[in-house]
């Protein structure tokens, strides 16, 4: 017997058998890895000023949007704006519904919908427009492809979550469908229409953007001001698209949407370019999107497969490996700059830290940022600071940190404080921050597959990362190039989400709230920091 231990202090045989379980990863373990992950990022990031006054450039600018020159907006632009996003969004939504219902029993839907989302709006439209050409269809097809494989999971998340004790009650016999429409979708109809309004403020972004490719929205007055430095028309420009954004709870009611639905349709301008759709289709699918050396080429000739490998691999080498990594590093600076700015945002828009005279202001601020979609902060970085991934990261990081920040203030309102709460910076950091770390790491990590995408996308802008080589394939009209490429580009978009997914619930944050859309409860604002300390 060992000295100083009873007997049934002793461990048995199967208890030393058996390996211990290594904890997992904490908040503070996860917060130190990405932050590694970012500072090796910034060796290898291009972050030159190539401009050589950008502080005068950037005085020229606020100048003109001091004095906005609301004369200049034209009336129509405003109108196919809204237009897009309205039919872009109803018809995403509608497909997402429908494909919400088998969603979570059927993989092959799963599979598709997480196909559709992780392929970019603007990269969808590019697309589209080798079928349908500069049309109306090319960009509500743009807008709904994408967003009926992000409303499909989300509308099927909120379906699982919904109380079942309607369906309890229901008599033996009872349809599916009918059990459907009347046991769970009164339940989920509330959270439905919350989520489909969040996404409509997000299809009027994607619109605005899709004008910077030529469609007649704001976005295509917009590039043309901010290239010619006509910066009092782009003031108004913006100020009027955010006075959309804000507006929108005003003219987006269940008796203004058959109006709205129908004026979309009306107004919009009529097909452009492609004449013989069936033709142009035939020809995408069957020709242009196929690797050329399979093009009319028997499969089974050892010969065919030896021309594809030598046609993919200088892509693979040259293309999508130095892409993807841009990418990468990209997002990897752009998601912890967005988390720094989040932590430091936040208080803005908090009770607590602003008061009732600052925190108005820091919504409106934080609204207008997180307003103005990330592609056209870049274009404007840009603008001032030259071609380099210092713009990419700026717009990455203002544009989630202020929906990030946005987010924690009105967590942070819920926090029920004790009555000798310390006050100032001992508040914010030892009593709220640790009490919101939960939550902030949930949205973060949300935000992550997001970020992702976009920094792809901006490499049409001139930065090196994937969306730099699907642009330059899409003008050379290498529609197979192009396919390759965004095929990459959705791949990395799914390892990262299913990355996201995995590191949420190791943290036990998978269950905290990440619909941007879905009302703050109190208890999900204020999670037990001992859950997972920092």
């Amino acid at each position: 017997m060992i000295a100083g231990r009873a007997p049934a202090e002793r461990a048995s045989p199967r208890a030393l058998a058996l390996p211990k379980r290594r904890p997992a990863p904490g908040y503070a373990a996860v917060s130190r890895w990405f932050v590694a992950l970012a500072l090796a990022a910034l060796l290898a990031a291009d972050l030159h000023v190539s401009s050589l006054n950008p502080w005068g450039e950037l005085g020229r600018l606020l100048a003109g949007l001091a004095r906005p020159d609301l004369l200049s907006v034209a009336g129509w632009s405003i109108v196919y704006t809204v237009a897009f996003a309205v039919l872009g969004v109803g018809l995403g939504a509608g497909a997402g519904f429908l494909l919400a219902i088998p969603f979570a029993r059927s993989r092959l839907v799963r599979v598709l919908c997480a196909a559709l989302r992780a392929v970019h709006e603007l990269f969808w439209a590019l697309l589209l427009m080798q079928v349908f050409g500069l049309s109306a269809t090319t960009g509500i097809l743009a807008i709904a492809l994408p967003y009926a494989g992000i409303c499909a999971k989300v509308y099927s998340e909120i379906i699982e979550e919904a109380d079942l004790s309607a369906l309890r009650v229901l008599p033996a016999g009872t349809g599916a469908v009918s059990a459907f429409a009347y046991a769970r979708l009164p339940d989920v109809a509330a959270a439905f229409r919350h989520y489909t309004l969040y996404r409509l403020e997000c299809g009027m972004r994607s619109t605005l953007v899709l004008g910077f490719i030529g469609l007649p929205t704001m976005g295509f007055y917009l590039e043309s001001a901010f290239r010619q430095g006509r910066y009092a028309e782009a003031g108004a420009l913006l100020l009027v698209f955010y006075a959309l954004i804000g507006t929108r709870r005003l003219w987006v009611r269940a008796k203004t949407l058959p109006l709205l639905v129908l004026g979309s349709a009306l107004a919009l301008p009529p097909m452009i370019g492609a004449t013989d759709i069936g033709a142009s289709l035939s020809r995408f699918l069957g020709h242009d999107i196929f690797p050329g050396p399979l093009r009319g080429a028997p499969l089974s000739d050892p010969e065919t497969c030896a021309r594809t490998w030598a046609w993919l691999r200088p892509i693979l080498t040259d293309q999508v490996l130095p892409g993807a990594a841009n990418t990468l590093i990209l997002a990897q600076i752009a998601l912890v700059a967005t988390g720094l700015g989040a932590l430091m945002l936040f208080p803005l828009v908090s009770r607590r830290f602003a008061g009732p005279l600052g925190r108005p202001l820091g919504r409106v601020l934080l609204v207008a940022v997180r307003s103005t979609p990330e592609y056209m902060l870049a274009y404007v970085a840009l603008q001032l600071l030259g071609p380099s991934m210092l713009p990419a990261i700026l717009a990455l990081s203002i544009h989630n940190a202020g929906i990030i920040g946005f987010l924690m203030g009105r967590h942070a309102d819920l926090i029920p404080y004790r009555p000798d709460a310390p006050r100032g910076l001992n508040l914010y950091a030892y009593e709220t921050v640790p009490r919101l770390y939960g939550q902030f790491l949930a949205y973060l990590l949300y935000r992550w597959e997001i970020i992702l995408r976009e920094s792809a996308i901006l490499g049409i802008l001139g930065v090196a990362t994937l969306g730099y080589y699907v642009d330059a394939a899409i003008s050379e009209l290498r529609l197979d190039t192009a396919v390759v490429l965004i095929g990459a580009t959705a791949l990395m978009a799914v390892t990262v989400d299913a990355l996201s997914r995995l590191l949420r619930r190791s943290l036990r944050i998978n269950t905290l709230p990440t619909r941007l859309a879905e009302p703050v409860r109190h208890s999900a604002a204020v999670p037990d920091p001992r859950q997972r300390p920092a």
